[in-house]
This record gives C-alpha cells, sequence and structure tokens, in this order.
C-alpha cells in the first residue's frame, strides 16, 4: 500500500518532534552550565604602609639580607657601588668553604693533622715581614685542620690561608682553579679569588654575592659553632685570637673583618633581629666594602642594624573577609570572592606587591567552598590565602535550561576542550 505524500510529511514531522523532545530536553536538562563571570577588585589594601626603608651608607658597596628558611639569602637593601669591587680578606671564606666541602670536619674531634713544612714557615716570615696578618708557626709542627680553620675565620691568618689551600689542593694555583670552579657551580656570577689570602686586588665580588657567601657559611654547623664560641672545647686545641670580632657589645658577630689598599676596610657580620610576636628572630647578614675608616663603617653598620630592626615587625598583608573579586552566573546569582584567612609578613621596609587573584572555573557552588586564591608578593616570598565564595550560585532550574541552548550549547564544547 503506497503512503500519500501529506502522510509521509506527517510521519517526518513527528519523527523530528519526537527526536527533538527525546534528545534535546535530556541534553539542556543534564548538560554542563556556562562557568561563572568573574571580576576583580583593585588590589585591597589591607596591609597600609610599610615602615621607612632600611638605611645602608652611599658610601663604599654595602650589602644586607635576611637568612631564608632554606639557608639562602634574600637581599633586603642596597648601598653604594652596586658593581664588582675587591674583597679584600673575604676571600679566606672562599677559601675555607671550597676546603671543607670535600674535607669537612668531623661532628666532634679535630680533624686530620696538617704538618707544618718550610714553605708554611716561609709564609709566616714573608707575611709577617709585610705587615700583615699572620699566626706564629714552626716547621715540624702539626695543626689540626679545625685549628688551621679557626686560625683562617678567627685570626684572619694569611699565612694558615696559605696552609690550609696547600694541604687541600697541593698548592695556591690549583686551588685558586677549583676555588673559581665552586664558586661558578654555586651560582656566583661575579665573586671571583686570585689567592687564598685577599691581599691580592684581584679577589673580587659584590657586596650583594658576598651576603649569599656568608649565608652559606652560617648553614654550616661546624663554622657557624666557631663565631659563637659554643662548640665543645676539642682535647689540645691550639689557642687562636679571634681577630675577626667586631662590635661584639652591639649585637654584631663579625665574619671578617679586613683590611688592604685595593679593598679598603671590608666587613662581612651577622646579627640577630628581635622576635616578633609569634615569630622566631630573623637572622640579618651584612657586607660593607671599599670603607675608607671605622669612623664610617661602625655608624653605618649600626644605623642599617638599627633600621632593619624597625621593619622587622609584621604587618598584615591579607586579612580574613576582604573582597578580591566578584562573580556572575548568566542567570544572574551573584556572590564575592573572599579571604579566608588572615596573612602577616615581615615586608622588611619594601612595598608589598599587588596582589593577584585566581579562580578555579565553576558554574555552581555552594556558600563557603573555596574557588580561588589571592597571593601577594613580599620581600621575603609570596603570602596566599584561599578565596571562599560568599553566597550559594543555584543551579537556575529546567526553565532556564530549555530557553538558553546558545548558552548550554557553548558550555558543552568548553567543557569538552578542558
Amino acid at each position: 500500500m503506497s503512503l500519500a505524500p501529506g502522510r509521509i510529511v506527517g510521519i517526518v514531522v513527528g519523527a523530528l518532534a519526537i527526536l527533538g523532545i527525546g534528545v534535546y530536553g535530556p541534553a539542556m536538562l543534564l548538560g554542563p552550565l556556562p562557568d561563572v563571570t568573574v571580576k576583580v577588585e583593585g588590589a585591597a589594601d589591607a596591609a597600609g604602609e610599610p615602615a621607612a626603608p632600611i638605611v645602608l651608607s652611599d658610601t663604599g658597596a654595602n650589602a644586607l639580607a635576611v637568612i631564608g628558611d632554606d639557608g639562602s639569602a634574600e637581599t633586603l637593601a642596597l648601598g653604594g657601588e652596586a658593581g664588582v669591587v675587591p674583597i679584600g680578606g673575604a676571600a679566606k671564606l672562599v677559601a675555607v668553604l671550597a676546603t671543607l666541602e670535600s674535607l669537612p670536619l668531623p661532628d666532634d674531634g679535630a680533624g686530620p693533622g696538617i704538618p707544618i713544612g718550610p714553605a708554611d714557615y716561609t709564609d709566616y716570615l714573608k707575611y709577617s715581614g709585610e705587615g700583615s696578618r699572620t699566626l706564629q708557626v714552626s716547621p715540624g709542627e702539626t695543626w689540626t685542620e679545625r685549628d688551621v680553620v679557626r686560625a683562617v675565620l678567627l685570626a684572619s691568618s694569611n699565612n694558615h690561608a696559605d696552609t690550609l689551600v696547600r694541604w687541600a689542593f697541593g698548592g695556591v694555583e690549583p686551588y685558586v682553579v677549583a676555588a673559581n670552579d665552586w664558586l661558578a657551580a654555586h651560582g656566583f656570577e661575579s665573586t671571583r679569588v686570585d689567592d687564598a689570602t685577599g691581599l691580592s686586588g684581584e679577589n673580587v665580588g659584590t657586596a650583594e654575592e658576598l651576603t649569599r657567601l656568608v649565608a652559606l657559611a652560617l648553614a654550616d654547623t661546624e663554622i657557624a659553632e666557631m663565631f659563637e664560641g659554643s662548640a665543645t672545647p676539642v682535647p689540645g686545641a691550639r689557642n687562636v685570637p679571634d681577630i675577626a670580632a667586631h662590635l661584639g657589645n652591639e649585637g654584631v658577630r663579625s665574619i671578617s673583618r679586613s683590611f688592604t689598599d685595593q679593598a679598603g676596610l671590608c666587613l662581612l657580620f651577622t646579627a640577630e633581629t628581635p622576635a616578633a610576636e609569634g615569630d622566631e628572630p630573623r637572622r640579618i647578614v651584612g657586607a660593607m666594602l671599599r670603607m675608607p675608616d671605622y669612623e664610617t663603617l661602625d655608624p653605618a653598620v649600626l644605623a642599617a642594624l638599627e633600621s632593619t630592626k624597625a621593619v622587622a615587625q609584621p604587618v598584615t598583608v591579607i586579612t580574613s573577609g576582604t573582597t578580591y573579586a566578584d562573580v556572575e552566573a548568566p542567570w544572574g546569582d551573584r556572590g564575592e570572592l573572599v579571604a579566608s584567612t588572615t596573612r602577616t609578613a615581615v615586608a622588611w621596609g619594601a612595598a608589598l606587591g599587588a596582589a593577584s587573584v585566581t579562580v578555579e572555573p565553576f558554574a555552581t557552588a555552594a556558600k563557603g567552598r573555596n574557588v580561588g586564591r589571592v597571593a601577594v608578593p613580599t620581600a621575603t616570598g609570596e603570602i596566599a590565602s584561599p578565596l571562599e565564595l560568599s553566597a550559594d550560585i543555584r543551579d537556575p532550574g529546567p526553565l532556564w535550561r530549555l530557553s538558553h541552548p546558545v548558552e548550554l550549547i557553548s558550555a558543552f564544547i568548553a567543557d569538552q576542550e578542558r
């Protein structure tokens, strides 16, 4: 039996209607919804103005840093010459660190013996005749590794610096090659040595890099205890004068103190800032190079430390409840993204960076859900807080879904592309 044209059209229309109802309805009712629109507010000035900046002298080449939790040095301030300058006796710190990396001191005990030979005695006579710092040695003596290191660091003994690298590297020349390789391997781009003593004007670096060198030294427990004087005395240890010490009554622990014609007066030092409420004291390291005299150096050190104490107090960086963004769904639901926690940090006199907001794409969410993050750069790293939703963003329901096919189809395509 043949079908009339009108009947065929009716069947096709009916089939399409059934198909449309069977496909369009479920697709619209069950498909993904479009994401909310996020409008970021201007960076909230929750922290206010940081304290006055750290005071560093314009004379010489100066840097101040804070030792981070990982032992790294975060630069706080620079003053004077920022480029490469002679570093004087600070070069001895390189000699010690490069040596101890391959020949470390034992946790207890004096370490291996280092015999004093003719070359060591000749160095003593030579440096003594030049008026450079020395400690007396005699041929046939044996100094322990620990005592030689103490002589280099605390007494700034030039003849012991040569003795140490001659023992560890076979001579001063091979030491210079190895030490510069060590510096490069540890990321020192500007610091280079020409001898073990620092007497050569070709021992150069920047004040900023030398604060990193001090931080590396203090990360070594054995070295740190030598400067703190807290190490358990080793039986038979030699009496080594602490020539490096300077401004000890002002809370300063000098790590290296030297003078050469090329480098001028150079001081590497460390100090602690007072503990803020709920926080631990922070260790500061400083380098002041090419100072003309102590009348210039000492006030510069004390002014830097005094200003550091003032900026070591924490400021509020993010305040709980502060709005950082607005969200709106295409069907009209709205909410705010607010910081869920209060975060503080030490600004160290630097301006806080602008807040940045990241939000996870979402279409619906309950009030109180963490859907994003706000982060603020500070002098010593990023401070962040989750962002939570202030109001429910609900499903719009079947009527909105069925009447907005374009939005839902776009949402479906976007969902497939994620």
